[in-house]
């Protein structure tokens, strides 16, 4: 479970979206990041909260944030004992109980202005909101390593073959309605950083429509991926997801009862608190904004 307010320190209100950063030997990066999420969630029109995920970290990674001042945005430390990407964030997203939720990595790669459109979307009935570098109106910075790049591309075929309606599986900036995130988490298997594959491809099973919203994103040095450890594990992990849901089949979930999708902002309990009122209406389909249809895909673009 994770960590308590210190003492003295009150319960916080229920959140009406819950953040999840994995973390893994972040103490270095974690600070400015978690700073920058701290001042954006405090901008959100909903109640937010942040539960960062200490995956079995060696550095001071949790102590980072047991030590982090209260504030308008409660953050919380989860404990996981075991490393992975996708282990982290599993834990995470079944650790949260608001009716929205997503994560961000670590470093804040993708430029938190797009929290407002995300946040605006799953109030408006979207169940999957995904951060998408290859949109057209997107701005992503050039990897500076080459075999990097390579790597992308050769993830990104494999990727397509089971969640071909995607342009960009791995930008670490990905929002759900909180009971498809849980429901679809409950049996994820990959532990690694091919995970992304497999939550889309689940979240889809359970009904949901992939939304992507273009985003700024750039190379931040210090990532805990390595092209030299990690780049075979994350294909071996692409293809065993392939061959395990090929046939559309859904795993069973550790727990019955998976959701019925409903439009989102149903999901928001009598009472919760929020800051200013929100939309109940999708977004016009007219003018600058509009959602562009593409093989069962909304990507939606900004003027």
């Amino acid at each position: 479970m994770p960590d308590k307010p210190p003492a003295g320190q009150p319960e916080a209100p229920p959140a009406s979206i819950e953040i999840v950063v994995p973390a893994r030997n972040e103490a270095r990066r974690l600070p400015d990041g978690l700073a920058a999420l701290c001042r954006k969630a405090a901008t959100l029109p909903l109640r937010a909260a942040i539960l960062v995920v200490d995956s079995a970290s060696t550095d001071l990674t949790g102590d980072v944030v047991r030590a982090w001042p209260a504030g308008p945005v409660p953050v919380r430390l989860l404990n996981c004992p075991r490393a992975g990407k996708g282990v982290a964030v599993r834990a995470g997203l079944l650790a949260t109980r608001a009716p929205f939720v997503g994560f961000c990595d670590a470093d804040m790669a993708t430029d938190l202005s797009a929290l407002d459109l995300a946040v605006s979307l799953l109030v408006a009935g979207r169940h999957l909101v995904i951060g998408s570098r290859a949109l057209d109106s997107s701005v992503a910075e050039e990897r500076r390593n080459g075999i990097r790049r390579a790597g992308a591309m050769a993830f990104r075929a494999l990727a397509r073959r089971v969640v071909p309606d995607a342009t960009d599986t791995q930008c670490g900036f990905k929002f759900f309605s909180g009971p498809l995130a849980r429901a679809a988490a409950r049996p994820l298997q990959t532990t690694g950083f091919a995970f992304d594959v497999e939550l889309i491809a689940r979240c889809q099973q359970l009904g949901a429509t992939l939304t992507e919203i273009p985003v700024c994103w750039r190379d931040v040095p210090g990532s805990t991926f390595s092209v030299a450890r990690h780049s075979a594990e994350t294909l071996r992990e692409a293809t065993a997801i392939w061959l395990s849901l090929r046939g559309g089949r859904a795993a069973e979930p550790a727990e019955p009862g998976l959701p019925t999708l409903v439009p989102a902002w149903h999901a928001l309990p009598a009472g919760m608190p929020t800051r200013p009122a929100l939309p109940t209406e999708p977004p016009s389909t007219a003018g600058p904004g509009a959602a562009a249809l593409r093989s069962g895909t909304q990507a939606v673009t900004t003027a």
